[in-house]
């Protein structure tokens, strides 16, 4: 078991036990330092564990799975077309999917538990806050407090989802991304507030499970950072499964019914819906640290501003994670952990050189983005050609189903240099990792060109959209 103390001198201390927080505790403990981890929950992980990316990609690739099955979206689905009939659609057992997503989130708590056990990081279960320079109080469940005197903090507590007050959550007509997560039966209709990532996950999570669900967003655009163009095969795959979707939608009325919800869109249209999720953004969870007590304050999204290396306007303080915005990513968040550790205790050697990270978006299908997108080089005015390889000209895009699955490669037309890499289709947040070697070791559209890749992979999509992308640097249109 991990040992408790009551207080203590400790070279950092760390606030939530999330993926950002994780690794900044055990890569201090590592360097040699003493470390406590504040946790104000039971388990430990944090809401990326219990409530936000491993839970709701537990329930995706369960929905995912069951979706290509007979009874299925997709299975139903025209191979064509995928265009299917959702009332011809058995839903599947919402429980069941759900019980096989708890295991997965107590098998990952207990691993992280584990892995703080082994580095000797001691574990104070309670709340957080500043006490003055250099003191924490931990607010312990019983009611009683302990003093840790810390060298340095790494601020982790992470973010909560945001809901306008004329949609209350009730966790039966109207979720949040905690709250969904608890649904006892799939609902026949949805209505998703908000079409940023973790909207569009959930409204295709559920589009898969038989859901007939209806995306709103008061912006003209979903997935504003992506690429244009993957972006319109996403929305072009949603509504080929019978999704809605309701740009420029913003709500001037929301209305509880016996069997449902009603929302009155400005452009006069009404939709009605069994249920309906609102993903309109997070807060950071910063307003419980009496953050004025050591000279700092908060946003009004509770986010805190960072320098280079995630060091606060406090020279002792450290934020990362969600709680310091965009990308709040786990594995970006792990990393700022990471980094912000070397920083603090002068681990120069340790310091990453690589700065380039991937982003994946769990949607279905799943979308993996890597580097500059068009939009960025035109504005940029960099002279670059696209390589595309469609998953329906790879062997393994056959053999796995995936007809309409793209990878693009974003090359600079002098150098040859790979400046963007973007994927949607089955495998896409794994395939990425490929091109971020390349460009991350500096290699060129060579690479693909000479490299060989197993038979029959979705990785030979990289040397088809690489001979694609020379074919036009050469003057070439046809594929060699």
């Amino acid at each position: 078991m991990i040992t408790h103390q009551t207080h203590g001198k400790f070279d950092l201390v760390v606030l939530g036990s999330g993926p950002g927080g994780q690794r900044a505790a055990v890569q201090a403990a590592k360097a040699g330092k003493k470390v406590a981890l504040v946790e104000k929950y039971e388990k430990m992980g944090g809401g990326c564990v219990h409530w936000g990316t491993l839970p709701s990609k537990s329930l995706r690739e369960s929905v995912y799975r069951w979706s290509l099955g007979s009874k299925g979206v997709l299975g139903k689905a025209d191979p064509g077309s995928f265009v299917c009939d959702l009332n011809t659609i058995e839903l599947p057992d919402m429980q069941r999917l759900m019980r096989r997503k708890e295991r997965v989130i107590e098998n990952e708590s207990q691993i992280i538990e584990s892995q703080l056990e082994r580095n000797h990081v001691t574990v104070y279960h309670g709340s957080g806050r500043f006490l003055s320079e250099h003191k924490v109080e931990v607010l312990h469940f019983d009611g009683t407090s302990s003093i840790l005197e810390a060298r340095f903090v790494v601020i982790a507590v992470g973010a909560r989802p945001v809901t306008p007050q004329y949609c209350p959550v009730d966790g039966e007509r109207v979720h949040d991304s905690n709250t969904v997560l608890n649904l006892k039966k799939t609902p026949k209709s949805m209505i998703v507030l908000g079409a940023g990532i973790i909207g569009c996950e959930y409204a295709s999570i559920f589009q898969a499970a038989g859901t007939h669900v209806t995306l709103v967003d008061k912006r003209q655009e979903i997935l504003s950072t992506v690429d244009r163009e993957i972006v319109f095969h996403l929305v072009d795959r949603f509504m080929s499964l019978g999704m809605e979707i309701e740009l420029d939608g913003e709500t001037q009325k929301f209305e509880f019914l016996d069997g449902g919800v009603r929302i009155l869109l400005k452009s006069g249209r009404t939709i009605e819906a069994e249920t309906c999720l609102v993903a309109m953004g997070r807060q950071g969870n910063t307003d419980s640290l009496k953050l004025e007590n050591v000279g700092l304050s908060a946003d009004i999204r509770g986010q805190l501003k960072v320098k280079s290396n995630y060091q606060t306007d406090v020279s002792w303080i450290y934020a990362v994670g969600d709680v310091i915005g965009f990308p709040a990513l786990a594995s970006t968040s792990m990393e700022q952990g990471r980094i912000a550790v070397c920083d603090a205790f002068g681990l120069k050697e340790q310091l990453g050189r690589f700065d380039l990270y991937p982003y994946g978006i769990y949607t279905i299908p799943e979308i993996s983005t890597l580097g500059m997108s068009e939009e960025e080089l035109i504005e940029k005015k960099i002279p670059f050609v696209t390589g595309r390889a469609r998953y329906k000209e790879i062997a393994r895009g056959l053999i796995v189903g995936d007809e309409w699955g793209l990878l693009k490669l974003l090359v600079h037309k002098e150098s040859q240099k790979i400046l963007g890499i973007h994927v949607i289709g089955d495998n896409a947040a794994d395939l990425i990792h490929i091109g971020q070697a390349v460009m991350q070791l500096n290699g060129d559209l060579q690479y693909f060109i000479q490299s060989v890749f197993n038979y029959p992979t979705l990785a030979e999509a990289y040397k088809s959209a690489a001979f694609n992308a020379y074919n036009q640097l050469m003057g070439r249109a046809s594929y060699e």
